[in-house]
């Protein structure tokens, strides 16, 4: 059976006769209603406006103008939960038309002149994205901040930088931090490109081709807002791929607080006691009273791990033909909780960095070992012995071999000796002093001035480069916020000038 239908759904679709059917409802109209509490505040917006233009054409009477004003401002300041949303009606748009219906009878329908339900559901969607883009954008700034923080404070930490968990040469922890800051700092410029993408207007595009009425688009995009219109009506209803951009920009996000998550866990181990997640993020063991687990990063990566989901189920049904609802019909919903999951798992990971402890006698004991520093002295052979680099590669990996099968820790002048003796046929002369201060964490490290190296000033350079980008990034997003609330401030006013008509002329009549 179908469920029950209010008086008034079937008279507004001419070819349908019954329904719809319960199983329609649960499969499909239901994930459109869930969408309603996000678009709700919106809607009131794109109503507005539309209606203060339709108004302003002459096309909406006074009277009708003014009581729909009065009306859709009600339902604007009725929080979402209070609204009778139905699913049996479909999307969040065909409630708040019975309800308008049933609250002005035939003056509710004035409002659909010239605009598609889609139009009024594209605007409050991007209204909604641009407002979660901002609250990602900040949480991505704040991560930033972190990174460049403990760059600056780790900028003289020497350590074993790692590839592939294995020791590779001498660098700062400093640097190590400052990559991941580049990186999340390349973030915000995707997150604000996905901005402007979603700063597009769609209002006045009508069904397809555009409205038949005159609609100055120019001025609705300014009323609400938006800072340009879609340059084609079609694409402006229809295309998902600005949609899947900050998705995807949030995913972007995750994957780089996954992958530093990926590594800390590694790193807080007893294997490496490199570092320590403060106790706030650790949760412990109800079984065994040692430990310390650090949950957050788990978090973090479980998370990750699922918005990469969400994003690959939006690319499918991106490829599916244009001007289609299963384009649309979960993307409202996934990308907003791709958002929401992103920022979140930001701010988790920043709060991770901004507190972490590390042990910088750990990591100052780690960066000589392992002979880290052999390809500087295969470098230092070429440059005062004059052989080619890769012979030079192949005496001390051959003085490092017999070192490890002997038992040893580091080398000497000797090692490297019996070492081209046997693989070039004569000695190559280093004294032991040039060896130890060619081996050196320290020295090493000093040596790498380039800019981006891990060289301590340059280190420190990097960091203030990347709080100057969080600095730029935080005026940039106060710019778009006071923008958008001044003009949804000015559609509000506007249209309570348009609602006190009513109220004047009902007044004059007592």
């Amino acid at each position: 059976m179908s469920p029950s239908v209010p008086n008034g759904y079937l008279g507004s679709e001419a070819r349908i006769t019954r329904g719809p059917a319960r199983e329609m409802v649960e499969a499909g109209y239901a994930a459109e209603i869930a969408d309603a509490a996000l678009l709700h505040h919106g809607l009131g917006l794109a109503d507005l406006v539309h209606l203060l233009t339709l108004h302003e054409m002459g096309v909406v009477p006074d009277a009708a103008a003014s009581e729909l004003a009065c009306e859709i401002l009600q339902i604007t300041q009725t929080p979402a939960s209070a609204f009778p949303y139905a699913p049996v009606y479909g999307d969040a748009y065909n409630s708040r038309e019975r309800e308008l219906e049933r609250r002005l009878g035939p003056t509710a329908g004035w409002l659909h002149t010239s605009r598609t339900r889609r139009e009024a559901g594209r605007i409050a969607f991007r209204l909604a994205l641009r407002d979660q883009l901002l609250d990602l954008h900040e949480a991505v700034a704040g991560f930033v901040v972190a990174l460049s923080r403990q760059a600056c404070a780790h900028a003289d930490t020497v350590w074993a930088d790692n590839t592939y968990l294995q020791p590779a040469q001498p660098s700062t922890f400093g640097h190590y931090l400052g990559g991941f800051g580049e990186e999340v700092s390349r973030h915000l410029d995707r997150l604000e490109s996905a901005y402007a993408l979603a700063d597009r207007s769609p209002a006045g595009v009508g069904g397809v081709g555009g409205p038949r009425l005159p609609f100055e688009r120019e001025r609705l995009a300014d009323r609400l807002g938006f800072a340009s219109v879609g340059a084609h009506t079609r694409d402006a209803m229809w295309a998902i791929d600005g949609v899947t951009d900050a998705a995807l920009a949030a995913v972007h996000s995750a994957i780089t607080a996954d992958r530093l998550a990926e590594d800390l866990e590694i790193f807080t181990s007893p294997g490496f006691g490199y570092v320590s997640l403060d106790p706030s993020l650790c949760r412990a063991s109800v079984l065994m009273p040692q430990k310390r687990n650090p949950y957050a990063l788990a978090v973090v990566r479980a998370t990750a791990s699922s918005l990469i989901g969400k994003a690959t189920g939006l690319l499918v049904t991106a490829r599916t033909p244009s001007a289609r609802t299963d384009n649309w019909l979960h993307t409202y919903g996934e990308v907003t909780q791709a958002l929401e999951l992103g920022r979140r798992v930001v701010a988790l990971t920043a709060e991770a960095v901004r507190t972490l402890q590390v042990d910088e006698a750990a990591l100052r004991t780690v960066a000589g070992a392992h002979f880290t520093g052999s390809a500087d002295l295969a470098e230092e052979l070429v440059l005062r012995c004059g052989v080619d680099y890769r012979s030079a590669y192949r005496v001390v990996g051959r003085a490092v071999a017999d070192a490890v099968a002997a038992g040893q820790t580091t080398l000497t002048s000797a090692d490297l000796g019996r070492a081209a003796k046997a693989l070039l046929g004569h000695s190559l002369a280093l004294g032991d002093r040039t060896v130890q201060e060619t081996l050196d964490p320290e020295r090493i490290v000093a040596t790498r001035t380039v800019t981006g190296g891990s060289a301590p000033e340059r280190v420190r350079e990097h960091a203030r480069a990347l709080a100057e980008r969080a600095a730029d990034a935080a005026q940039w997003r106060k710019r778009q916020r006071v923008r958008i609330r001044s003009a949804e401030d000015r559609l509000l006013s506007e249209a309570r000038a348009l609602a006190e008509g009513r109220q004047r002329d009902a007044g004059n009549v007592l």
